[in-house]
């Protein structure tokens, strides 16, 4: 069964929201039969790159706060990622368009390779901060996770999986996705938001019942004695 999540490596609640889906996910007696494929969302497609504004300063300017309150802010989310067991350093954080970074993760995918790359970004951006939007940095990020450097060189120095990037984004408009994290779930039923993971675990039990009765293979079977194709009658 296929999991689709539109996200955005900026976001602090993806990755809280990918960790909270993953414990629900292997909590799942079913957890190797679940695709999972990342999909592309830009929160601020206009944003410039800037790595000598701080994350806190930046947020205080587009929302029209005072820097020490988008800093009490932060160190919220900071608390809530250490309660899934990740690192967040607003402090070093680089203000990045992640445009370049989506047009990473979807070479990533093309290699089998997406949620790798979903992770490395998260902690480059939240934990070590790392400028997403820089060739060089996302080069390491891709050699660290197993992708081909001739093959992100050419795709970073062209505007190759743009498209790709803009139809998931399309895509999200047409579901009327407002927000990220957001999990689709054999394409009936979403989770908006780092929910809990007992509203992942539930959403996918239901999810994963109604896919299973409509595959060939979900039968119920009484096995008894059988000859099958090899000749072995037992």
């Amino acid at each position: 069964m296929k999991v689709k999540i539109w996200s955005d490596v900026m976001c602090p609640f993806c990755y809280i929201g990918k960790r909270r889906f993953e414990q629900a996910l292997e909590a799942s007696p079913f957890k190797d039969q679940i695709e999972i494929e990342w999909k592309s969302f830009q929160l601020n497609p206009t944003l410039q790159t800037n790595p000598s504004v701080s994350v806190h300063q930046y947020l205080a300017d587009i929302k029209g706060w005072t820097p020490d309150y988008a800093r009490q802010l932060n160190s919220q989310v900071s608390e809530m990622a250490e309660q899934v067991g990740l690192n967040y350093n607003f402090d070093i954080a680089v203000v990045a368009n992640s445009f370049k970074a989506h047009r990473f993760s979807h070479l990533a995918k093309q290699q089998g390779l997406g949620d790798a790359a979903e992770e490395a970004l998260f902690k480059a951006y939240f934990t070590t901060g790392k400028n997403i939007d820089d060739n060089d940095t996302l080069i390491e990020i891709g050699t660290q996770i197993g992708l081909d450097v001739q093959a992100l060189k050419e795709t970073l120095e062209s505007d190759a999986f743009a498209d790709d990037v803009r139809q998931d984004v399309r895509e999200a408009e047409t579901l009327g996705i407002r927000g990220v994290p957001f999990f689709v779930m054999n394409d009936k039923y979403a989770v908006s938001g780092a929910q809990a993971s007992e509203v992942f675990f539930n959403t996918l039990v239901t999810a994963y019942s109604e896919w299973h009765q409509q595959q060939p293979n979900g039968l119920q079977i009484i096995e008894g004695p059988t000859c099958d194709l090899d000749g072995n009658c037992d």
